[in-house]
């Protein structure tokens, strides 16, 4: 994890992690405010089309994502848009996330053409549609959707892709798994492509300073 920096050419301005300040300077390029769930699946896309411009020093992705109700998910993004309102840099509306003021001058300081371009590229996809891109693009993701049937409906190949992309069930076994160095979502997919049902936590312990 990339450690956290102060802006630039202000010292006195937030420490915020490197990715936090690239989560506020996508949501600039699109204008200041996002509803959620887009923001979620543009983000999504950003991070696995852009991998190289999401790297920071060889870091790996600014945000890695587990398949959940509506598709592709980052726990740890949505808790850094969380921390972001509670520092004054973006509004937390009930459905969408805006900048303040000061969330816009972090923004563009960590802006990058990029970003741009990959606006510019989706800037007609929303809402259904773009879940449902995600959904044909990247299955596995869209294992665990409530909506794709819905969403799909007319797409039987995309449908048949998810459905192998579904981890397959075995026997009944018993696994270990540890999350020292792993990030949230990397511990997830572990246990979703392991088919974990129950997990059991061991430590003598049960307590972590990771998110």
């Amino acid at each position: 994890m990339t450690a956290p920096a102060r802006t630039a050419n202000d010292k006195s301005g937030p420490r915020l992690y490197v990715r936090q300040r690239r989560l506020l300077a996508l949501l600039d390029a699109l204008g200041g405010n996002a509803d959620k769930r887009d923001f979620q699946k543009l983000l999504f896309l950003f991070c696995q089309e852009s991998l190289r411009a999401c790297k920071v020093g060889g870091s790996a992705s600014l945000y890695e994502f587990v398949p959940y109700h509506y598709g592709a998910f980052s726990f740890t993004s949505y808790a850094d848009n969380r921390r972001l309102a509670d520092r004054g840099l973006l509004i937390d509306d009930d459905w969408f996330w805006s900048l303040t003021e000061e969330g816009k001058r972090v923004a563009r300081e960590a802006q990058h053409s990029s970003m741009l371009a990959f606006v510019r590229r989706y800037r007609t996809l929303r809402g259904d549609a773009l879940i449902a891109e995600t959904y044909r693009r990247y299955p596995y993701y869209a294992t665990r959707s409530h909506i794709a049937d819905r969403l799909l409906r007319d797409d039987q190949i995309a449908l048949s892709r998810i459905r192998a992309a579904r981890p397959k069930k075995g026997a009944v076994s018993l696994l270990t798994v540890g999350y020292e160095g792993r990030t949230l979502e990397r511990y997830l997919n572990e246990l979703i492509q392991s088919n974990v049902g129950v997990l059991c936590d061991v430590r003598r312990n049960a307590i972590s300073r990771k998110y």
